[in-house]
């Protein structure tokens, strides 16, 4: 249990109140609607009122916290000024979006319940004002007939459907159109379609904008109305229900006066929204700073290496950037990470040509030309960020894991070259004590690039006296049969004869219960950290490892688990 809260309780603890506000709203407004203010509300509606009501409260505090998380400069402010907090308050910051998709469908099922609810208000409504007995519902329905007096049923004739008032008034066409935004948005963030058409992610999650609007002005109709509290006074529910045919011919039972609710969900979301103009005022101007392409290069894995510089631009290892090339789209961005060292007079990004925009790109970049391009020739280019990630945390570990599958292994590119630069430049204060990393790829062309890093520091260790600072383990996960002899024939070479490294490549996959293992035997006591850049599945299985070899025993071993989120 113990190993277990080293690694999600802050994150638990985070949920449980999250939850817990919920809940809290969602009875306390349940509660309050039961009051007798709106005991004729409740006349004509029953208990559908509270149930519409209570879920709305919960709408205005989920949909106050729903922007924050992706308020990107907001979160790297926060990480920077957390550094000098407990290790886990920052890797809260790196599950926002996992805490924006939590938030998203909290606000789905609380809206359900709030369509629902107001689909029976409407009926009963509706059904108030077709009574032709002299019930207390149809009395309480034609209060107001008279000008400028107050009413209760919104719903103003017997000669209308509620269909045709969701459609024709503010309260319900702001419902109807901020409803088919958060359904397009939800849908379209499903993981099959967000990968396979980002665009179409892209493009209506940015519907919210639709959302929130119709979410401001949705309770300006003011369609949920109650008596006044001097009404509540003069006419008594409790004493004058009874009586409601004698009401305006008693002294003790005047005709009730009814007033809106004022709209509320301004008050919620104005901060946040204002937070996030100010958020996309700051991309915006960022974006526009002049970009120059410096460095081009294609490696044989399908990757592309640009190496860029901007004025005043700073960068911490592992950061990233979100990139717009205006020759490929003017409206698309997408997240890559920074494989270059903040030591460098550069920055550098590998891009994986895995899409229609990756492969424009390449093409726009001359990556299918074998001369020389001019600097002139190649595309202009927009960078926002760079914005922070768990790897910024490497080195307040002194025992670091770092695992990579594929081209997630570009966050680790920027911490080893950081490292490289330090121990080149005597700066070793600020580094861990010993690095495992581990690089699962499934081609040997993928290793090209990346090996001429690992050669370099290898040589800088060994020539330090400081072999046993990195061990590295490089996993070859698919092959064919003439790569299989080849392998076997050059097996007993000093060197590599995939990457070159006097580490030899490993076939398969790591068994991570081996290696969890060994390195809890050589470091008891310590906290080591682990960060992974990779698929669910790989997350999921060292997230498990992490917990089952920590200690319980707060003196022991424990593996703190980090993941890469864009």
């Amino acid at each position: 249990m113990g190993n277990w809260v080293v690694n999600e309780g802050l994150s638990i603890l985070v949920i449980l109140v999250w939850l817990g506000i919920n809940i809290f709203l969602f009875v306390y407004y349940y509660i309050v609607y039961l009051d007798e203010r709106f005991y004729y509300t409740r006349v004509l509606v029953g208990d559908a009122l509270s149930w519409a009501r209570a879920p709305a409260a919960c709408l205005n505090f989920n949909c106050m916290l729903i922007l924050l998380p992706v308020c990107r400069n907001l979160l790297s402010f926060l990480r920077g000024s957390c550094q000098c907090c407990s290790r886990n308050i920052t890797r809260q910051l790196d599950r926002n979006i996992t805490f924006h998709k939590l938030v998203a469908y909290m606000i789905a099922f609380h809206t359900a319940i709030h369509i629902i609810a107001h689909l029976f208000n409407f009926e009963r409504f509706m059904d108030a004002q077709l009574e032709q007995n002299e019930t207390i519902a149809y009395v309480l329905s034609q209060i107001g007939n008279e000008d400028n007096s107050s009413y209760l049923n919104p719903i103003r004739t017997n000669e209308t459907n509620p269909t045709f008032v969701a459609f024709t008034t503010i309260a319900g066409l702001s419902g109807v159109a901020s409803t088919l935004a958060l359904i397009l948005i939800i849908t379209s963030s499903m993981e099959v379609i967000r990968r396979s058409y980002f665009e179409v992610f892209w493009f209506t999650h940015h519907l919210f904008v639709i959302f929130f609007i119709g979410l401001v002005i949705h309770g300006v109709g003011e369609i949920v109305r109650g008596q006044t509290a001097s009404s509540v006074l003069e006419n008594k529910p409790n004493i004058c229900a009874t009586q409601y045919k004698d009401w305006g011919k008693v002294p003790d039972c005047p005709i009730p006066q009814f007033t809106g609710n004022p709209p509320m969900t301004w008050k919620w979301v104005i901060g946040p929204m204002v937070l996030y103009v100010f958020e996309r005022l700051v991309r915006f101007w960022r974006s526009k700073q002049k970009v120059v392409i410096t460095k081009v290069v294609t490696h044989p894995s399908k990757t592309l290496e640009l190496q860029m510089k901007k004025k005043g631009f700073k960068m911490e290892v592992g950061q990233y950037v979100n990139l717009q090339c205006p020759s490929v789209s003017q409206l698309e961005w997408h997240p890559f990470t920074l494989t270059s060292a903040p030591e460098e007079d550069h920055f550098s990004v590998h891009i994986r040509i895995v899409g229609d925009w990756t492969q424009q790109l390449f093409e726009a970049c001359g990556g299918e030309k074998k001369e020389f391009q001019e600097a002139w020739k190649l595309p202009k280019m927009a960078v926002d960020g760079p914005f922070g990630t768990a790897s910024e945390d490497v080195f307040r570990y002194e025992v670091v894991m770092l695992v990579g599958a594929g081209i997630g292994v570009t966050p680790f590119a920027s911490v080893l070259k950081s490292v490289w630069y330090r121990y080149f430049n005597n700066d070793t204060g600020l580094i861990p004590k010993k690095i495992y990393f581990y690089w699962l790829c499934r081609e040997t062309n993928a290793f090209e690039w990346f090996a001429d890093l690992l050669q370099s520091l290898e040589t800088q260790m060994l020539e330090r006296g400081n072999a046993d600072f990195l061990s590295y383990r490089i996993y070859l996960t698919g092959w064919d049969e003439a790569q299989a002899a080849h392998f076997t024939v050059h097996h007993e070479e000093e060197n590599d004869p995939i990457t070159g490294l006097k580490q030899k490549t490993l076939y398969g996959r790591p068994n991570w219960e081996n290696e969890f293992k060994t390195i809890a035997g050589n470091h008891p006591g310590a906290r080591i950290g682990v960060f992974l850049c990779g698929p669910e599945v790989l997350a999921k299985s060292l997230s498990k490892q992490s917990i089952n070899h920590s200690d319980a025993d707060p003196r022991g071993v424990h593996f703190i688990f980090n993941k890469e989120n864009f």
